[in-house]
């Protein structure tokens, strides 16, 4: 069966998919363009970069695309509401955030008109979420990369949030690596969309070093653990020469703090200068994020084959249930 198209406030995606939104400069207007192109929602990852920068990369795929440019943007920066507004003042279609919860962020997006999607990791919170005004809820689970908000996995924790919201669309994350499981959490457990942001990362199109895809590629399973952020939230990441000496308790206190980018920081390591070491192929000292399921995918591939490859195999075994179908908190858990 034909997947549905995802609808949020008046923008329609032709393909339920939106990019995860990967910061510093690991999601850019290079991968969200042909994600937008191909029907999905691309998205910049706005955190970690100066305002300007951001500006330009939005304008940039906007030039280039009438599909869907969103735009992630982690509550715990510093420059939080320069962000936002520098994205709305850019032309971006829609805001998305996480790592923390803004109130004022609804505003807003009511007195702009731009869609504000909230990722989150609770039932209280989504309902907080629905109540405010946002448009959308991710909920974004235990196996997703980068920075978590909780210790469920996606199966656990999305029917939880399935029975409490129901007046918007409820995105699924963490963990998605291909179609048939894209189908599963639509059908089964009542998704509207997925978003995946590991997936990207091993396209032809992710701007990151080849070092950095090449982490993705060699990692094994139990390479992928858990570490501590500057950010105060646990995250996970792929077991680099940086993250083996973290866990070996070594001292990796920044000497400096060059950027000053979030609000709270706990000054253990600098998390925009690791991330930013990464990117440019410095695995020795970059700290790589990743989700928990990289290890099952291993290769690099165009966006345009990531999408025909997901929906193909999605569309072969997606069935529309009816509402009261859809799986209990306690019957879809597993």
């Amino acid at each position: 069966m034909k997947l549905p198209e995802l609808k949020i406030g008046s923008l329609i995606a032709k393909i339920p998919i939106i990019q995860g939104g990967m910061s510093v400069r690991v999601s850019t207007s290079t991968l969200a363009v042909p994600v937008a192109e191909c029907g999905g929602i691309g998205t910049i990852g706005g955190s970690g970069i100066p305002v300007e920068e951001l500006q330009e990369d939005i304008r940039k795929a906007k030039n280039a695309t009438k599909g869907i440019i969103a735009v992630n943007i982690m509550y715990a920066m510093r420059d939080f509401y320069d962000l936002v507004m520098g994205s709305i003042e850019a032309g971006a279609d829609m805001i998305i955030t996480g790592a923390g919860f803004s109130r004022d962020i609804f505003k807003i997006g009511k007195a702009h008109n731009i869609p504000i999607v909230s990722i989150v990791s609770s039932a209280s919170f989504a309902k907080l979420a629905e109540k405010l005004g946002a448009a959308a809820v991710v909920v974004e689970a235990a196996e997703a990369g980068g920075h978590l908000g909780t210790n469920l996995s996606l199966r656990e924790l999305f029917p939880t949030i399935r029975k409490a919201v129901s007046s918007i669309p409820l995105i699924a994350a963490g963990g998605i690596t291909n179609g048939y499981e894209m189908a599963e959490m639509m059908d089964k457990y009542g998704a509207d969309g997925v978003q995946m942001a590991s997936r990207f990362v091993l396209s032809e199109e992710c701007s990151v070093s080849q070092e950095f895809k090449e982490a993705y590629l060699k990692a094994q399973q139990e390479d992928i653990v858990l570490v501590t952020s500057p950010v105060g939230l646990p995250g996970r990441a792929i077991k680099t020469p940086f993250v083996e000496r973290m866990l070996a308790q070594e001292d990796i206190t920044a000497k400096v703090c060059r950027y000053k980018c979030l609000k709270k920081c706990d000054h253990k390591y600098c998390i925009s200068e690791r991330l930013l070491a990464s990117h440019g192929g410095d695995l020795e000292n970059g700290l790589v994020f990743s989700g928990a399921n990289t290890f099952k995918m291993k290769e690099i591939l165009p966006v345009r084959e990531i999408f025909d490859r997901f929906v193909k195999a999605a569309e072969s075994v997606y069935k529309e249930q009816p509402a009261d179908r859809l799986v209990t908190a306690e019957s879809g858990a597993r």
